[in-house]
């Protein structure tokens, strides 16, 4: 009998986005990290696996896939935000003030944003 076709990409993106919605963040990790695995350019995949990585507390994980983001959109202000509070909840400090920075100078409106800088200038 023939193995079944694998679930689409888009299928697995959806899926964990909707497990991210309800706050099942492991769950969510582990179709949206098949997704990414297949399709490494997409950043939406990948901001969302950083999403579901650091609600579940996977701050390095979280990290790396913020990182991919940035490096791929370095103007993504959002990006540069998720990226400093994965890297300053692994005690990253000094790389977190630069993308916090980044953030907040990229979208000075942002009150979140300069919050979160400033906590780490303290």
């Amino acid at each position: 009998m023939p193995e079944p076709a694998p679930e689409p990409t888009y299928t697995l993106y959806r899926r964990g986005i909707e497990l991210l919605e309800e706050g099942d963040f492991e769950d969510a990790a582990e179709p949206l990290a098949e997704a990414a695995r297949r399709e490494p350019e997409k950043t939406s995949v990948r901001e969302a696996l950083g999403r579901a990585y650091y609600r579940a507390g996977r701050f390095r994980l979280a990290a790396v896939e913020f990182g991919a983001v940035v490096e791929s959109h370095p103007v993504n202000d959002y990006a540069h935000f998720c990226l400093g509070r994965a890297l300053s909840m692994t005690g990253d400090t000094r790389r977190a003030r630069h993308h916090l920075a980044l953030a907040s100078n990229l979208r000075p409106d942002r009150r979140d944003y300069r919050f979160y800088r400033r906590l780490l200038d303290s």
